[in-house]
């Protein structure tokens, strides 16, 4: 019986849950398999600790994988308590967080182990979009456990963790001193598979305040918690974040409550939880300027969009969508980014992200905060594909492209001083923000210090939102 209190997965485990409130499911299942001598070796739980508690007083189950017992390597019993508390998490409708430490496929177990592994790929792909998956990885997680995390919600990484299918050292023309593939930076700056990174501490930490924020299942109605903060509270400061929504997202939230999403990937899209008026909702922003701890300008985005934070933008979206979290979008956006590499996937990446923002039923509201161009700001929420109000700020820009560059298109062989009068004559026409209230683009202009209570009031108009799509098993962007 693995009971000892020194183990590093009961530890996670206890740090994880609200003091006292673990109840172990299947301490005593060890191995079955005779092969290669296995009944020798001592496998307490299987290498996996498995069951229930509490998390801010909300239920939710929890499987910690121990590295002392066979490496965490994942055998047939191991998979079993896995898959049987995902069917309990199931029946009663609270999520599932996973501690993953794992050395891969137990070898002594091949085929049994490879079918487990299969297992619980099928448990975690009928959960998804039922109940909220988060996972934690702790030390190893590689080969086919890589699959695990990126079937969850969301994954948060102990900064000396591994996540990787094939280790750096396997990849043809690379050392992991070269560029480590399975370190938790390149994951949550190239791969985008990662949501935070930190310390053991800080990752448990982040875990109970994302729990917070989520409900505890696609049927779970989170719009009655209590708010301390003012409905009505007036923002003055607002505007002077545009920029950068991680800057302006916690003030308009309740409490400055505000939860990043990917912060290290897309980077000029922000994607993040906050609160309104007590009730969660989804946060999509454009970005232009990254600024650092000290408050220096980090990184320029020069008001474009790219194909990773579109990608970004479409996962959040639907893990909203799934869960009735209603989405707000905050529109500050030009073009898209012209890059070789960015060309590559930005068709396929904005397409998501349209798709994503049209299908979601859930209510969806946008504020121009800054500047919307072309298809780009039409794939931000708009009107266009389906939002259901359209906020700006009065400074706001919404139009066909930059008046300047329409000008020169439009009369490039009548000399500068004709672009610069048609540039203005464009600006006053196309670019007006009043020609898109008139045309009922723009539903309300309003100043940004009333940004909160405007979107309280309106998530609370939408709370009743029923809308339905045509009959069809599922699209297929």
């Amino acid at each position: 019986m693995s009971n000892e209190t020194g183990s590093r997965a009961r530890q996670r485990i206890q740090a994880l849950l609200d003091g006292g409130s673990f109840v172990e499911i299947g301490a005593g299942v060890t191995a079955r398999s005779t092969d290669f001598n296995l009944t020798q070796k001592p496998t307490p739980s299987d290498g996996v600790i498995t069951g229930y508690g509490v998390i801010d007083g909300g239920l939710v189950y929890v499987y910690s994988q121990d590295a002392s017992v066979l490496g965490g390597s994942m055998g047939e019993m191991h998979a079993g308590k896995i898959v049987n508390l995902y069917k309990l998490a199931m029946k009663t409708g609270a999520p599932v967080i996973g501690l993953l430490d794992c050395a891969g496929l137990r070898l002594e177990e091949a085929a049994d182990a490879l079918h487990g592994f299969g297992q619980i790929y099928l448990a975690q792909t009928e959960a998804s979009g039922v109940i909220p998956q988060i996972t934690g990885i702790f030390g190893m997680c590689g080969g086919g456990m890589a699959l695990i995390p990126a079937l969850t919600d969301f994954t948060l990484m102990e900064e000396e963790g591994k996540l990787f299918v094939n280790s750096p050292n396997a990849l043809a023309g690379n050392i992991d001193s070269k560029c480590d593939t399975a370190s938790a930076a390149f994951q949550a700056e190239e791969a985008g598979l990662v949501d935070f990174a930190g310390s053991e501490e800080q990752v448990l930490a982040q875990m109970r305040r994302l729990f917070t924020l989520l409900p505890a299942n696609n049927e779970d109605d989170m719009s009655y918690a209590e708010c301390g903060d003012d409905l009505n509270r007036v923002i003055p400061d607002l505007a002077s974040c545009v920029s950068d929504p991680a800057l302006m997202l916690p003030r308009i939230s309740d409490s400055q409550i505000y939860f990043e999403v990917k912060p290290d990937y897309g980077k000029d899209m922000v994607t993040a939880l906050i609160q309104l008026g007590g009730s969660t909702v989804g946060a999509v922003a454009n970005r232009s300027v990254l600024y650092d701890a000290q408050g220096n300008e980090s990184e320029k985005y020069d008001g474009v969009l790219s194909a990773r934070g579109a990608r970004k933008a479409a996962e959040f979206i639907e893990f909203c969508d799934a869960f009735s979290i209603p989405v707000v979008s905050f529109t500050n956006v030009k073009n898209y980014k012209a890059t070789k590499c960015s060309e590559a996937n930005m068709a396929k990446a904005a397409a998501k992200m349209v798709y994503a923002f049209a299908n979601a039923t859930t209510p969806k509201v946008n504020v121009i905060t800054g500047y919307a161009y072309g298809t780009a700001a039409l794939a931000m929420n708009s009107k266009a594909i389906g939002a259901d109000l359209v906020y700006a700020w009065p400074e706001a820009k919404v139009g066909m492209m930059d008046s300047k560059s329409a000008a020169k298109i439009l009369y490039g062989d009548q000399g500068s001083e004709v672009i610069r009068e048609k540039g203005q004559e464009y600006d006053r026409l196309q670019n007006s923000l009043e020609a898109a209230v008139r045309r009922g683009y723009v539903d309300t202009v309003f100043e940004p210090e009333n940004t909160r209570k405007y979107l309280i009031g309106a998530l609370e108009m939408l709370f009743s939102k029923r809308e339905s799509r045509p009959d069809k098993k599922h699209g297929t962007v």
